[in-house]
């Protein structure tokens, strides 16, 4: 019985259980409420790109759409992050919430191309079957102010790892729903895909419901004098750019003066971050561009469609392999934190995602699905090891009052470089030359994995 006992407790402290009990209740409501909506993501990242495609769309309108949606995301994720804290992170990941419903209803109720590209534009879908949006800059915020040093990367860990899991739910019950439904009397293939999104729907609702409960103590707080950040080889001056200390200037038009008030703006949020930091993190965007980019060709929305277009398996059984794959990101995810307390978080980003990005590279190879499943089982099983990692890196770099501004900004650019690889994917394919994107993919990702290693090996993190 105590072999059992200190085998469980060992478990609790090394997997990180119990930097998420001391973290407390709102940290339990994050993951909680992040798990649900990749439950949601989970179910469209399957159908998305064959359901078009089912309603007749050209592979480079599927791109297409795929594109201007990460757009809209990339507006909406950089207002909503770089406002959050001034007008509150709950009322922000409430409003995110209403979106994500709005958009699971639109498609659940519409066939129109334009119809369905506008309610993926304004609200929320993820096309990539990732976390793209208002929400998880935010979350990762609050969660690195609620956490400690000792604590962050076990439970940004689990705010990785438990979602996964309700990805890898989310598309083995797509999958069996498709094919039960498919099977009855007057349903047709594009029924069975608009009952999915009332999925999503009813899961933004529950998202809604979660992120009510959060407390005050997911505001933004007075940065702590006792906080250190970590050394980036410039002097630590805080620069003093607030609009109080610029210039007034004199603009002939309401429209201009509109625009220069929003540039101005902008400019503001972008000073708020130090000039230590803001060194640091310009190596860091360019590197997550690249990787983004990447991922952007070649998301699980796109490389089902490659698999069902080129092997043709029941849905059913692309919904256990996708399944599967979110399952095994989610293991990955969990050793995650323990291999970086171990091997430093540098060393964890670089080499566990090195062997996914060669399995990306060789993706389109296989003459045979099992093969071809196989090497995506092994892209998913650690291409999620250096999520955690990355977050840990950034808020180890960036004062607490910097960190929701900076994450945001992050989520853009990472979404600005998404955002180009559809539509260079939806062009490939629609000239027959769709397994040229995953060969790019995997290049850009490796360029990604030695670009780190290179340029931030030396910080000892």
């Amino acid at each position: 019985m105590s072999m059992v006992t200190n085998s469980i407790r060992w478990f609790y402290h090394e997997f990180g259980l119990a930097s998420v009990h001391e973290t407390g209740r709102n940290a339990y409501l994050i993951i909680l409420a992040r798990t649900c909506r990749m439950f949601a993501y989970g179910t469209n990242s399957l159908i998305l790109a064959i359901f078009f495609s089912a309603l007749g769309v050209s592979d480079n309108r599927i791109g297409l759409f795929m594109t201007l949606t990460l757009v809209g995301d990339v507006f909406l994720g950089t207002l909503l992050s770089l406002v959050a804290d001034r007008i509150g992170r709950r009322r922000v990941l409430m409003g995110g919430s209403v979106l994500m419903i709005t958009s699971g209803v639109i498609f659940a109720v519409f066939e129109n191309f334009w119809v369905l590209l506008l309610g993926a534009i304004v609200g929320v879908i993820s096309i990539t079957g990732g976390d793209f949006g208002p929400f998880r800059s935010i979350e990762e915020s609050v969660l690195s102010q609620l956490t400690t040093p000792s604590t962050r990367s076990d439970v940004l860990a689990w705010h990785v790892s438990t979602p996964l899991i309700g990805s890898s739910i989310g598309s083995e019950v797509s999958g069996r729903i498709i094919h039960w439904l498919q099977g009855k009397d007057g349903w047709s293939d594009v029924d069975s895909y608009h009952a999915l999104f009332w999925i999503y729907a009813g899961m933004g609702f529950v998202n809604l419901s979660l992120v009510s409960l959060l407390t005050d103590a997911c505001e933004l707080q007075q940065p702590d004098n006792g906080y250190s950040q970590v050394p980036q080889g410039e002097h630590e001056i805080r620069e003093s750019e607030g609009s109080s200390n610029r210039p007034s200037i004199d603009v002939p038009t309401e429209k201009s003066n509109r625009l220069v008030k929003a540039w101005t703006w902008f400019s503001d949020q972008l000073g708020q971050i130090s000039r230590p930091t803001r060194s640091t993190m310009y190596k860091l965007w360019v590197l997550l561009a690249v990787d983004s980019l990447a991922d952007g060709m070649v998301p699980y929305s796109l490389t089902n469609y490659y698999l069902d277009t080129n092997f043709h398996p029941a849905k059913s059984i692309l919904g256990d392999v996708t399944s599967a794959s979110y399952f095994l990101g989610a293991l990955g995810a969990t050793l995650a934190g323990p291999l970086a307390k171990k091997i430093g978080l540098i060393n964890t980003m670089v080499f566990t995602h090195i062997p996914s990005s060669v399995a990306v590279l060789l993706f389109p190879f296989p003459p045979y699905f099992w093969m071809a499943a196989a090497l995506l089982l092994i892209r998913a099983a650690l291409n999620s090891m250096d999520q955690a990692p990355r977050t840990a890196l950034i808020a180890a770099v960036v004062k607490p009052e910097e960190r929701t501004a900076v994450m945001g900004i992050t989520s853009t650019v990472r979404t600005l470089a998404a955002m180009i690889g559809p539509s260079v994917t939806g062009l490939l394919a629609s000239n027959e030359h769709f397994w040229v994107a995953f060969v790019a993919a995997g290049v850009c990702r490796l360029a990604y994995d030695f670009g780190l290693y290179g340029l931030f090996v030396n910080l000892g993190l």
